[in-house]
């Protein structure tokens, strides 16, 4: 099968952001909003595309690592290692735990289930050791540590009928599949799903679509591709720069696939080549996303 191939010319700009490293999309269906997060630049940003407005938020922080709705309209901001709860007005109310202490670790990629849980996975800073590793985070705060050995975790989505996740490490250039128990809130029979260990290729942050598909960003290979359920590549999207970090489907119809970007580890020269580096970019019509699980939020 050849994968169909979306060229860079379809990719639009949505925010002129210039993000250092841009990250974790989410679409809000009560604010109609694009939220993500600038990690180096410890920023948590919105677009409301009906109006262009860009609202910009700062946090005292070394690393602005993910972020979650939840089910009181509040956010959830990873911060080093340490998750907190921002308020609508962008106030932190608290913090609500310490998922990992003692470690040359950050919190990165991280998404909610369908039981209103997070899973938020931890990473080396330096880019090398495998030092973290998958959480659980109960809406009571209390968090379980699923494995370890894991180098900079990414990745994470679950499959529409909520039996799969999918797991990414990045460093370690594979994504794998886990079985889901959605009611115990556990994960079982971890097999390999797509490996580029042989190019070392960068495989990053992914959502899924309503077809099932896993839509995968490949920081530093400048391109965003979606796999069937079978691990099949059937699309290919060519970006215009050389950094996508992750993806998200967003638009009141959950229609367009918005991408974060970074400028982070690209020299002046390359950055002079690719003037929509760490911004936040949009595709159209491509495929429809599902909407985000909120934390906190029982069915």
């Amino acid at each position: 099968m050849t994968p169909n191939t979306i060229p860079p010319h379809k990719v639009e700009t949505a925010v002129a952001s210039a993000d250092i490293l841009g990250e974790t999309p989410l679409w809000c269906d009560r604010s109609r909003k694009l939220w993500w997060v600038d990690i180096d630049g410890h920023l948590h940003q919105s677009l409301d595309p009906a109006t262009g407005a860009h609202e910009v938020r700062s946090y005292d922080c070394h690393f602005l690592g993910s972020q979650a709705l939840t089910a009181d309209g509040s956010h959830l901001l990873a911060r080093d290692l340490t998750i907190h709860r921002r308020a609508p007005d962008g106030d932190l109310l608290g913090q609500l735990c310490e998922v990992e202490a003692g470690l040359d670790n950050r919190l990165n990629d991280g998404r909610v289930d369908a039981r209103g849980r997070l899973w938020i996975g931890t990473m080396d800073n330096q880019l090398h050791r495998p030092n973290g590793s998958l959480y659980r985070v109960d809406g009571d705060g209390g968090v379980t540590r699923l494995f370890d050995d894991v180098i900079v975790s990414n990745g994470i989505a679950f499959s529409p009928d909520n039996r799969t996740l999918y797991f990414t490490d990045t460093r370690r250039y594979c994504t794998w599949r886990f079985d889901f128990d959605l009611d115990d809130g556990t994960i079982s029979n971890r097999q390999l799903f797509a490996d580029y260990r042989a190019a070392q290729q960068r495989p990053d942050g992914a959502c899924v679509d309503n077809q099932g598909g896993l839509w995968t960003a490949f920081f530093s290979h400048g391109r965003v591709v979606r796999y069937r359920p079978d691990g099949e590549i059937d699309t290919i999207i060519s970006l215009p720069v050389t950094n996508p970090t992750c993806v998200c489907f967003g638009g009141d119809d959950l229609k367009t696939m918005f991408v974060t970007t970074a400028r982070k580890f690209l020299a002046r020269e390359q950055l002079d080549l690719e003037p929509q580096a760490g911004h936040l970019l949009a595709i159209h019509g491509i495929a429809q996303g599902l909407p985000e699980h909120r934390f906190g939020h029982i069915v």
